[in-house]
This record gives structure tokens, sequence and C-alpha cells, in this order.
């Protein structure tokens, strides 16, 4: 118990020790350097006791400031101060009276990762020396605001950035890289200067020509021609077709025909596309923008890499993966205009050509189609054909026509057979 006591007593006597006891008097400003505390004024610098009467002493000459106790200290120089009273030391605080640093001149070199911005002037930061005699410095405080190319998901735009240094004012400081042309203003110890009254800004500007741009980007988009016949098997629904497009477990219906786009930055001079089928390279241009079309079934890998003389990207790539051709006829359909089996449909996957002839029981064709999204309505020459049993005859070719999987040849359909036209009462 006793032990709980002495620990509880230790712990509040520390947090009295490192409160701040003391307070500035006019326009003053309080920040933290770490665990330090430092006191800005914009005038003299006049502070006063919060806890009552103690003893002021310097951390530069560790003497006292007067004889006897006083709640108040008028016109101190800049340092290092703390305060005792009862016994207890109370945490050390430093105090500056504020100057603007001089002028300062901003230039770019503008690479390929980053923007590097030099700074150079009068870049020293506040110094002082702490209670346990090592020196502290506190860099002063800046934000670089500028406009950085953006993608939007449709075109590239100018978005407004603010940019603070950790590390404060230094003479080199290290932006993202940029893609166009931009103002750039760095402001200094803003939010000091208007804390202390300060009515106007401290801040320095130049400008990123678009001409000085090296850095490169893109955003690899695709637009595809869709499939979206209900009776098209893993047919692609959507027309933008992105890198993060979700691929079905067994590819989409083919042909498929994609125009890809680069949407390069301004800077950009030079492109390379690539197609590959698994590790074949299948297509090579040089283009801005191009147009494809997957037939036959696997996985692709489209690249894109854009460059000028001095950057070049990393590869952005979309992956396309095509079915294996599928072809099934149904048995019966029921032209009775309800909206359901009202159509003689095949269901079909990956198919590149097809044709189809409809024979009565007397082998009189009576429809032919071929195009394998659409069908037969049950009509003849307008007029709804009876019910009964009809013959089909389907010649058709799949993208993998002419592949084969272990030894038997894929994807050439010749089917017939009969379908059944019922009509429900």
């Amino acid at each position: 118990m006793r032990k709980s006591f002495l620990t509880l007593l230790m712990t509040l006597l520390a947090v009295v020790a490192y409160a701040l006891p003391i307070e500035g008097i006019g326009a003053a400003y309080e920040v933290h350097n770490g665990n330090d505390t430092l006191l800005f004024f914009k005038g003299s610098i006049d502070v006063q006791s919060k806890i009552g009467a103690v003893m002021w002493y310097s951390i530069e000459t560790g003497e006292a400031l007067d004889a006897q106790p006083t709640a108040q200290q008028y016109n101190l120089n800049p340092g290092g101060y703390y305060v005792v009273q009862g016994g207890v030391e109370y945490a050390p605080f430093y105090v500056f009276q504020y100057t603007a640093p001089g002028a300062l001149t901003l230039s770019l070199t503008p690479e390929c990762g980053e923007t590097p911005m030099t700074v150079q002037g009068d870049l020293s930061p506040y110094t002082y020396k702490r209670r346990n005699g090592t020196t502290a410095a506190y860099a002063r405080a800046c934000a670089v605001y500028y406009n950085e190319l953006a993608w939007n998901g449709e075109v590239w735009e100018d978005s407004a950035r603010v940019y603070e240094p950790q590390t404060g004012l230094q003479s080199y400081i290290a932006l993202p890289a940029l893609y166009g042309a931009t103002p750039v203003r760095l402001c200094v110890e803003s939010e000091l200067r208007t804390q202390l009254g300060f009515a106007d800004s401290l801040c320095y500007e130049t400008e990123l020509k678009q001409e000085e741009v090296k850095a490169v980007s893109q955003q690899l988009v695709a637009f595809a021609t869709p499939h979206d016949a209900k009776n098209e098997l893993n047919g692609l629904k959507v027309t933008k077709y992105t890198k993060e497009q979700e691929v079905v477990a067994d590819g989409y219906s083919g042909p498929l025909d994609i125009e890809f786009r680069s949407n390069p930055t301004p800077a950009v001079q030079f492109y390379q596309w690539t197609i590959y089928k698994a590790s074949d390279v299948l297509f090579k241009r040089k283009d801005r923008d191009i147009h494809f079309q997957f037939s036959e079934p696997g996985s692709y890998r489209v690249e894109c890499t854009v460059n000028n003389a001095d950057c070049t990207t990393d590869p952005e790539e979309i992956k396309v993966v095509i079915a294996e051709s599928y072809l099934r006829v149904p048995n019966v359909f029921t032209p009775d205009g309800n909206g359901q089996n009202d159509e003689f449909r095949v269901a079909f996957r990956s198919i590149k050509t097809f044709h189809c002839e409809i024979y009565n029981r007397w082998g009189h064709k009576v429809f032919q189609f071929d195009d394998p999204t659409k069908g037969w309505d049950g009509t003849i020459n307008g007029k709804p054909a009876a019910e009964g049993a009809y013959y089909y005859v389907i010649r058709a070719l799949g993208t993998d026509a002419g592949l084969s999987t272990d030894g038997v040849q894929i994807g050439v359909y010749n089917l017939s057979g009969d379908i059944n036209l019922l009509r429900r009462k």
C-alpha cells in the first residue's frame, strides 16, 4: 500500500514538473518541438506565472533573475528559462522574438520520379540551449502549394495540393513527380504569423513550365463492343473495360473487339503496345491508341509503356480472357407471347460463324438465320406456324475452330435434330 502511494505521489510530482506554469503577455504563440515548449512573441518578451510567485532562472547562466519570488517578468532576452516554487522545478520553456527570414528564391529541377525544389536564402532555424546542456533547433514551418495532374476516372485534371514538410524549411524540398505545368508557392510560418497578428503572408513563388516537365504517366482504359444478347453465355455486358474489370471464371465470349486508350500525360512522346497470349507476343504497335479483336480462347495480357527522351513508365496492363466455344440447341419452344421461351434460340459462346435452317415435316425450309443472337419466332410468312415437330440444321464455327484438344478437333458444329413448337392454350 505504501509503495503504491509513493508511486502515485511521484507521478503527480512529475506531472507538476512538466506542466508549463507560465504564459505570454500580449501577442504570443506557443509551439512544441518534441517535448520542448517554445513561445514566440511579436514584440517584447513578457511572461507571467500562472501559479503565483516563483523563482525565475536562466538556463544559459544558471542564475536566478531576481533575489525574491515574483509573478511576472518583462523584457526577457530570447533563450531558455525555468521556474521553481516550493522546491519543485517546473518544465523549462524557451522564448523567441519573432523575426521574418530574409528573401528566399525558389528553383525547380524536374525529374522522372519527383520534382526537387531548391530554396536559397535565410534558412536558419531557431536554436536554443536545453536544460541538459544540449543545443536544439526548430526549423521554420512551411507549406508548398501547387497543382497536380490527377486522373478523375475520365480525364487528367488539375487538382490543388498542399505539401507540408515535416522537417520544416530546408534548402531541398522534394515534391512528387509533376506531369503538367503549375505555379508553385512556398509560404513560411503562416500559422505563426497569423497567431501573432501579422496581416500579410510570407510567400515566395516560382513556376514549372510545360516544356520543363519530364515526368510521364498514363491511365490505360479500354472500350469494348458489348455482347448483351440474353442467349450469349459469358457475354461482356459493359462498354468500359478497365484493368480492374472482373473476369468471369471461364472468360468472356468471343470474338471480343476492344479499343485500348493510353490516356497519356502531356509530356509523353512515345508509346509501346504489346499483346501477349500466355508468353507469346501476338502484337506490337507504337500508336497512341490501338484496336484489337480477341478471338481464340485463352488468356491475354495487353501492356502499354509510355515515355519521352528522359522518362519512362512501368507497363500498365489489362488482362482479357476468352472462353472456349459452346453451342447448345433447345428441343422445344412456346411462341405464345408470354415473354418466356417465345423464340427458338440457341445458347452459345464464342461463335464466329453461324447458319441455321428450319424445315417442316415435309422437308420444306420455313426459316433460316445467320445471327446466333437471333432466333425463329414460330411464324411462316408472318403467320403463326402450326404446332408440331420441325427439323433444324446448324453449321457453325467457334473462335477455337481448327484447334484440337487431345487430338480431337474442337470448335466445329454440324448439328441437326427435332424442335417442337407448342402453343399453350
